[in-house]
């Protein structure tokens, strides 16, 4: 099929200069989440028709698989399909979606694909309690006849519960020939796709209908109230699909999942944790308590205690990472890894069994097994134009309060001792002290007070 997203909008209630389909929701555009949901039904082609924003929609989300059509001015549902229309495959139906209704799921449009069939024109309908608003689905005989706007409704059609949602989907070569006919006749002097159902039963088409599983999968986000309705639903979604799979959440209404998160057996997971592009968490994984972890591997029985943050970073079996630890991009840990509180590691390898257990900054190092780091140690990587990189071999012990500055190597089961400061090589096995000397001096006095 052609698919046509509507992201026109403006969006006068989100209150931004952000074109309303680029607000996030769980951490990607709202368009996103509809393309996504496009893409998993192969359809022929996609097209996204922009207009408020100008550029920053397509600027945004160019990619091979997606046209993008201007629409200027916006008059209209129907005018915005209008300017889709060279991006069509005549011989392929056209399924219409909208930029920022984001949670439908590709399982209710395929529902609505079917109901089309060939050749029919298939509207997604739901029913609402109070569907004050919407425009109603009036039907003769079960056949849909007509929608009627709330404001053009009678009183008994104004009690009828089944509305529509705007996602359709019609015969190309038909749909041509009824947004021809559309008219702009109305107070907002404006092109409504909707007018295409009567136009529809007028040439003895029929008119078909689906609904989706869930009425949230058709909540459009017209402001930031409904912004963040919808990021609570999605989120809510997300921590059941957990649940089911097996995953023990401390509380499940205060997770946010902004990608991917791929869980083992046994993974435990606390409150207020923030989890970003894509996160795999190994079997028996412990999460404490507000922890961020974006783009990570976390392996097995690895412990992650609260309030640490992972980035681009892989985490061995067995690791123990905080409280209130820092993992920067390009770090790597092997089994065993201890990494205390107030302890930054960027773009560094540890190996088993090593440990820094606190207030230490391991920057461009390459650090082995066994390695102790005592706290206050600091990689001096950086000389303000170019980046050095660190080695510590094999069961070196690094005493607390010292620096190394690189490019600059520890040998295996070398020592140094507290307070040092090395900018040479540290031989193997060797006690490595750098100091000033320690000097008494029994005649100095403390000053005092001057009396004024």
């Amino acid at each position: 099929m052609n698919v046509v997203i509507l992201a026109a909008g403006m969006g006068k209630r989100m209150q931004s200069d952000l074109p309303k389909v680029l607000h996030p929701l769980a951490g990607k555009p709202l368009l996103s989440h509809v393309i996504d949901t496009a893409r998993s039904l192969s359809p022929a082609g996609c097209c996204v028709v922009y207009g408020h924003g100008g550029d920053a929609v397509p600027a945004r989300l160019a990619a091979p698989d997606l046209s993008f059509a201007l629409q200027e001015p916006q008059l209209g549902t129907g005018h915005a399909v209008m300017q889709a229309l060279p991006a069509l495959q005549d011989d392929q139906p056209t399924l219409i979606l909208y930029g920022d209704v984001p949670l439908t799921s590709s399982a209710t449009l395929k529902k609505l694909i079917t109901a089309a069939g060939s050749d029919k024109l298939a509207v997604l309908t739901v029913e609402l309690d109070d569907p004050t608003g919407y425009g109603r689905i009036v039907r003769e005989q079960q056949r849909i006849v007509r929608i009627v706007e709330q404001k053009d409704a009678t009183e008994a059609e104004r009690t009828i519960r089944e509305v529509n949602t705007g996602i359709l989907i019609a015969p190309t070569k038909k749909l041509r020939q009824w947004l021809a006919k559309l008219s702009n006749n109305n107070a907002q002097g404006e092109y409504y796709l909707t007018d295409i159902i009567a136009l529809a039963v007028a040439d003895d088409i029929e008119v078909a209908s689906a609904q989706p599983a869930f009425v949230w999968e058709t909540l459009g986000v017209n402001s930031k109230v409904q912004l963040a309705e919808l990021e609570r639903i999605h989120q809510h979604n997300i921590a059941n699909r957990l649940l089911e799979q097996g995953v023990t959440l401390a509380d499940p209404l205060r997770l946010d999942v902004r990608g991917e998160l791929r869980c083992g057996r046994d993974v435990e997971i606390d409150i207020g944790c923030i989890f970003e592009g894509s996160v795999e968490l190994a079997d028996k994984v412990l999460i404490g308590a507000h922890c961020v972890i974006k783009n990570a591997r976390i392996a097995s029985g690895a412990v992650i205690k609260p309030f640490s943050h992972i980035e681009d970073a892989v985490v061995g079996a067995g690791s123990q990472i905080g409280p209130y630890a820092r993992l920067r991009p390009g770090t790597e840990l092997a089994q065993d890894v201890h990494i205390g509180n107030f302890v930054e590691i960027k773009n560094s390898q540890i190996a088993a069994h090593s440990k820094a257990n606190h207030l230490a900054y391991i920057g461009d190092a390459t650090v082995g097994s066994r390695v102790n780091i005592g706290a206050g140690t600091i990689t001096c990587n950086y000389d303000g134009v170019n980046k050095f990189r660190t080695t510590i071999e094999d069961d070196a012990f690094i005493g607390s309060d010292t620096q190394l500055v690189a490019p600059v190597t520890v040998g295996k089961g070398a020592t140094l001792g507290a307070g040092t400061t090395l900018t040479k090589d540290a031989p193997a096995n060797t006690l490595t002290v750098s100091r000033a000397k320690q000097v008494s001096i029994a005649s100095w006095q403390r000053p005092v007070k001057l009396k004024k």
